[in-house]
């Protein structure tokens, strides 16, 4: 028995769509599942019980961040995650590799791992496959991620193809170098925007035969019909009694267009970092709080809305002001609505797949769109 297990339930009958269980130690949580993401062991201005409040069942903490500060020794010496930021459902952590990748002139890469930077201090930092495993499992959380290199867009094929084959390698390394039995391990699809590459990538990752696999580098500044073909062609590829897990998505329509296409796990700063800048998310428009149209509004942001602020009564009126005056109750109530926008969603898309009426499902929220 793994750590990390995926109990498929039900497959949509007009679309690659899944519904299953995803198993872990702290918890098994129905997919499809959008984790919030508390890069330093938090998720910004929400509380651990808020989280399970809105629905909520695992997050994901940064490894690249927690490596620097505190320190994973720090976070070890707490009994890890779980405990330090005291949340007993799910984590996941991811490898550092995109961040440490994002660096651009602050890293070197080579075939043993990245030296670079740190954003905090200037300090020489070095990750590697056996480097970023060590980290993770110190953190403690349920699922890790294979350390990887996240391909920018765009990229030339011959960058594209020595990227992947390393991440291949580096993904041999991380799976020899992970060996807590308590965490799941999943290995990461690369590839750019090649079909080739990335069957290439999934295929190999396969044959490693980790307990659950990842599409990263998506969803960097390609079109989306793009982003979509190439993650079809990446699914197409994973076995079926293994979660698939897309990096960095989180807005609704991708979570329909990714779900259509065999994903069952999505995690994204998305709706907490717009909720920070005034937008709050709803079923047919994204509102902008700060625009003057809102100044005598006087209805809560969404209809039928059971987040905190909705069924609280606050207002379009109060929230624009509480903005515009920078009290950080306002950046509260959108983050706490943002959040609860998007498990109410993926919870009625969940519905939509045992139905099989996911393409009904799809068509009446574009025709609702403002």
């Amino acid at each position: 028995m793994t750590a990390i297990s995926y109990e498929l339930l039900h497959k949509e009958k007009n679309t690659n769509a899944r519904a299953g269980i995803l198993h872990t130690p702290h918890g098994s949580f129905e997919t499809p599942i959008f984790m919030p993401v508390g890069t330093k062991a938090t998720v910004k201005g929400v509380s651990p019980e808020e989280l399970k409040d809105l629905g909520a069942n695992i997050v994901l903490a940064n490894t690249y961040h927690l490596f620097l500060r505190p320190g994973a020794d720090l976070v070890k010496e707490a009994g890890g995650l779980h405990k330090f930021m005291h949340w007993d459902g799910g984590i996941l952590t991811d490898s550092g590799g995109f961040q440490v990748f994002s660096l651009g002139e602050l890293r070197k890469i080579t075939e043993e791992g990245v030296t670079f930077r740190s954003h905090i201090d200037g300090s020489k930092q070095f990750l590697s496959p056996e480097v970023s495993m060590e980290t993770q499992m110190k953190l403690g959380a349920d699922i890790v991620m294979a350390f990887d290199e996240c391909i920018p867009y765009p990229a030339d094929y011959e960058y594209a193809k020595t990227s992947t084959a390393r991440t291949s390698r580096w993904a041999h390394r991380s799976k020899d170098a992970m060996t807590s039995e308590n965490q799941g391990l999943f290995g990461i699809v690369q590839g750019g925007m090649y079909e080739d590459l990335r069957k290439t990538s999934a295929k190999e990752l396969v044959e490693m035969d980790f307990p659950g696999y990842a599409v990263g580098g998506l969803s960097v500044g390609e079109p989306k019909e793009l982003m979509y073909e190439m993650l079809e062609v990446s699914t197409s590829e994973l076995p079926e009694n293994k979660a698939r897990y897309l990096m960095g998505v989180g807005t609704p329509d991708h979570f329909i267009e990714s779900v259509m296409r065999g994903i069952d796990m999505f995690d994204c700063v998305f709706p907490t970092r717009v909720a920070r800048n005034g937008m709050a998310m709803t079923r047919t428009e994204r509102i902008v709080i700060k625009n003057a149209q809102y100044t005598h509004d006087h209805n809560v942001l969404e209809e039928n809305c059971d987040c905190y602020a909705c069924k609280n009564g606050y207002t379009r009126a109060y929230i624009r002001h509480l903005f515009r005056a920078d009290e950080m109750f306002g950046l509260r109530l959108l983050t706490l609505h943002n959040l609860r926008f998007l498990q109410r969603f993926m919870k009625e898309l969940r519905e939509a797949i045992f139905a099989d009426k996911l393409l009904e499902f799809r068509k009446e929220y574009y025709d609702n769109l403002n």
